[in-house]
This record gives structure tokens, sequence and C-alpha cells, in this order.
């Protein structure tokens, strides 16, 4: 478990990151995906594909001293694009009621734990308010 409840308190241990909270003092718990970024990869691919293009048009040097190296980092680049399966970041969110704001960045296996667990706090969070107003 990386949240625990308490009768008064929310507590949260992931790696080393941990905090804790009272209930009350939290205004916004959740999940935040973003998508990951491939900016340097792309940029490699078009830099091998314009020397290879630079080599082919521009220079006497044979084929097969351009091609099979170009071939070979463009192997590679496929290979680190596509290597990891998951196509985003998590991270947990917490805002307070003092305008501070807390992003921990969590592993995408244990995305699904957390979540469980941030919808426990929501529905504690529902009977809390509603024991109030009733």
């Amino acid at each position: 478990m990386f949240i625990t409840f308490t009768p008064n308190q929310v507590h949260f241990c992931y790696g080393k990151n941990s905090w804790y909270y009272a209930f009350e003092e939290i205004i916004e718990l959740g999940l935040v995906r973003k998508k990951k970024n491939h900016l340097f990869i792309n940029v490699l691919f078009g830099l091998v594909t314009a020397v290879a293009y630079y080599c082919m048009l521009f220079t006497k040097i044979p084929d097969l001293y351009y091609i099979i190296p170009s071939l070979m980092v463009f192997a590679i680049l496929t290979i680190l694009r596509f290597h990891d399966t998951g196509e985003f970041d998590y991270y947990v969110l917490v805002r307070d009621c003092y305008q501070k704001e807390i992003t921990v960045k969590i592993k995408s296996k244990d995305r699904l734990i957390v979540g469980k667990q941030i919808d426990i706090f929501s529905s504690i969070q529902f009977a809390q308010t509603i024991k109030k107003t009733a």
C-alpha cells in the first residue's frame, strides 16, 4: 500500500518520497498522465537520414560504406523507440489548501494500485463531506 489512511490523516510513501496531510488539507488528489516525448530519437533519425542522403548525392563513397552503418543506426533507433511499451508517464498530484502542489512520478505497473487507493480516498472524503452537511 502506497497510501495509508488513518482517521484524520493520509500518509503517502513511494520510494524516497513521503508526505502526510490531514483530510481537510487536501483539495485535490489524483493521477496525472503525460505522454512520453521521443524528440531526441526522432531528431537522431532525421540526422542519420540527412547524412546518408548527403553521402549518396555529394560524395564518391561506395554504397556499402554508408548504407550498412545507416541501416544499423536505424535499427538501433527503432529498437530504442519501441523498447518501452508504456506510452505515458504517470504522476500522483496533490494540491493542498496552502497552494502547495506535490507531484510524484510513479511506475506504470503501480498505476492501478495507486488509482484504487485514490478512489478509496475520494469515497472517504465524500463520506466525511456528507456527514458534515447532514
